[in-house]
């Protein structure tokens, strides 16, 4: 027979463990994705030998960096390096996580897809994957972590362009659509901690909150784990115009 001591432990064991439940399914959810697509160059067939990507233009001024918090405050103050140069940096890093990724996502589906810096040989059906960064925002991390449900909320969009050029001919604009991706709007470990207080188990699910919320944060959080949606969504799109074309398999756009 239970005793109301084990009852007690054992129903706060139960709540902890739903709360990590729930959040972890919230862990998955986050904005962003392909919107406003334009659909161009209806009379010729796109079936493209290989796909270059191409990185995305972006301008240092455009990046906003995580300045949040003391000890990246002090660090900014004894690193040497400006605020200018560190924003020249994320926004290079960014553009090439981004397009890398494009062309990692694209393989996996077993695409021919290359990354590029130089135009396309003239001898080859090729689709080219082009466009700019309109956001690199890498929000406020510690806001993400204490607070979360959109608080310090990262993000980056993109206006992106897909041109087709025939072997021998021209570029021409065959689909141009927006993607976006964020760090979601998971709940912070206030809240965390709040559902915990309710139930009479603070310090367990503040425990349990932060080791989520530094889960969260490594996979999804800033620039890195943004421009890996990002490019999942822009590679999704690609792939669906070779589904509607026909020389990509619908099972492999799946997932």
């Amino acid at each position: 027979m239970w005793t109301s001591i084990q009852f007690a432990r054992n129903k706060g064991a139960r709540g902890a463990a739903a709360a990590a439940v729930v959040l972890c399914t919230l862990l998955a959810g986050c904005a962003g994705g392909v919107t406003n697509t334009t659909q161009y160059l209806g009379q010729p067939q796109v079936r493209p030998d290989n796909i270059y990507v191409y990185s995305f233009d972006s301008t240092p001024d455009q990046v906003k960096l995580d300045n949040g918090g003391l000890i990246q405050k002090v660090k900014s103050q004894f690193d040497g390096t400006s605020a200018a140069q560190k924003q020249a940096e994320e926004a290079a890093e960014v553009r090439e996580q981004v397009a890398n990724e494009i062309v990692r996502q694209l393989q996996s589906m077993g695409l021919r897809a290359i990354r590029s810096d130089i135009p396309a040989p003239a001898d080859q059906n090729v689709l080219l994957v082009q466009g700019k960064f309109d956001t690199i925002d890498s929000g406020n991390r510690r806001r993400r972590i204490l607070i979360g449900l959109g608080a310090g909320k990262s993000e980056l969009s993109t206006s992106v362009l897909l041109l087709y050029k025939p072997a021998g001919g021209t570029p021409r604009l065959v689909q141009s659509f927006d993607a976006s991706a964020d760090s979601g709007k998971m709940p912070g470990m206030a809240e965390t901690a709040g559902v915990g207080a309710a139930a009479g188990h603070l310090a367990t699910s503040a425990a349990a909150g932060a080791g989520l919320h530094g889960v969260s944060e490594t996979m999804k959080g800033g620039a890195a784990g943004n421009a890996k949606k990002l490019a999942e969504s822009i590679a999704k799109q690609v792939a669906e115009i070779g589904k509607t074309q026909g020389w990509m398999p619908a099972e492999r756009t799946k997932g």
